[in-house]
C-alpha cells in the first residue's frame, strides 16, 4: 500500500495516522498527566482485584494497568458519573443547621450627664517623682457597673488633630457620659506601688492614682537612702567642697612655675587648707 502518496500525507513521514492510533496517543498523554497530578492510592473508587487487574467501583470497568485506569478517570463518563454522585449526597444529606450566634444583650441607658472630677498633682517628697490623683463621682451609678478607664492614644480621639505629646485618659460608667483627661505622652509607671485604683461602693466615689517614671535619676540629699529605682550616686569624699571654677584661678606665669620647664601640665588644684577636714590639713595657728 502506498502511504507517502494519500491525502494529507507527507514525503518522508509515515503516514496520517489512523484514528485508533490517535486515540492510544490521547490516552498516553492523558496517562502521564494523570500520574503528574493524581495520588492513585488516595482514589476511593480504585480497587485492585483477585485477578490482578484494577476496577472502578463508580463506574464498574475493568482495566489492565493503571495507566488504563488513570486515563479512564480523565475521560467524559468517569466525570459524569462523578457530578452525578456529587449530586445525590447534596441532595440527600440532611440540612445542617446554621450554629447559632451568641447574642449579647446590649444595654441601652439615657445619658444623664457628666459627673463631678477632681484632680490633684502630686510630686514624691523622697524622690520627686510626678503623679496625678483623679477623684470621681458617679452618685447615680447604675447597679451592678463599676467604673472603667483605659489611656487613649492621641491618634485614636477625632475630636483634636493629633499631637504625640499628649494622650488621653477616659473614665466611663453608666449612665453617666464618659470624660477623658488630656496628660503629657510620658511612660507610666507600672509598679503595684505606682498605680492602684479604688471604687468606693458607699461613697460612689472612684479613685485612681499614677506615676510617671523619673527620666533621669535623682540624686537623693545626704544621710538619706536612695529609693528602689533610683540610680546610687558615686561616692564622694566627706568634707571635700566643689573646685573653684577655672576662670578664678590666675594664669600661670610666662615662664612657667618654679621648678616646672613651660609646657607642662599643671599639677591639680588642691583646696586651701581651711577647706580640708581636720584630720587632712597641717595644724593651722588657730588650731592651737
Amino acid at each position: 500500500m502506498d502511504f507517502q502518496h494519500r491525502a494529507g500525507g507527507k514525503t518522508g513521514s509515515g503516514g496520517v495516522a489512523s484514528s485508533s492510533e490517535s486515540n492510544r496517543d490521547r490516552r498516553e498523554r492523558l496517562r502521564q498527566l494523570a500520574l503528574e497530578t493524581i495520588d492513585i492510592n488516595k482514589d476511593p473508587y480504585f480497587m485492585k482485584n483477585h485477578l490482578g487487574s484494577y476496577e472502578c467501583k463508580l463506574c464498574l470497568t475493568l482495566h489492565n494497568n493503571e495507566g488504563s485506569y488513570l486515563a479512564h478517570t480523565q475521560g467524559k463518563k468517569h466525570q459524569t458519573n462523578l457530578a452525578r454522585r456529587a449530586a445525590k449526597e447534596a441532595k440527600d444529606a440532611p440540612a445542617q443547621p446554621a450554629p447559632e450566634k451568641v447574642k449579647v444583650e446590649v444595654k441601652k441607658f439615657v445619658k444623664i450627664g457628666r459627673p463631678g472630677y477632681k484632680v490633684t498633682k502630686q510630686r514624691d517628697p523622697e524622690i520627686g517623682q510626678q503623679s496625678l490623683l483623679f477623684q470621681i463621682d458617679y452618685p447615680e451609678i447604675a447597679e451592678g457597673i463599676g467604673p472603667r478607664h483605659r489611656f487613649m492614644s492621641a491618634y485614636e480621639q477625632r475630636i483634636e488633630p493629633p499631637d504625640r505629646r499628649w494622650q488621653y485618659l477616659l473614665f466611663a460608667a453608666e449612665p453617666y457620659e464618659t470624660i477623658a483627661f488630656k496628660v503629657p505622652s510620658r511612660e507610666i509607671d507600672k509598679a503595684e506601688t505606682r498605680f492602684w485604683t479604688h471604687w468606693n461602693r458607699e461613697t460612689k466615689q472612684f479613685f485612681l492614682q499614677f506615676h510617671f517614671k523619673m527620666e533621669k535619676a535623682l540624686i537623693a540629699p545626704p544621710g538619706q537612702v536612695p529609693s528602689l529605682g533610683m540610680k546610687r550616686p558615686p561616692s564622694l569624699i566627706t568634707g571635700l567642697g566643689p573646685h573653684p571654677h577655672s576662670d578664678s584661678m590666675p594664669p600661670p606665669p610666662p615662664g612657667g612655675m618654679h621648678g616646672m620647664p613651660p609646657g607642662a601640665p599643671m599639677p591639680p588644684h588642691m583646696p586651701p587648707p581651711g577647706a580640708l577636714p581636720p584630720h587632712m590639713r597641717p595644724p593651722l595657728p588657730m588650731d592651737g
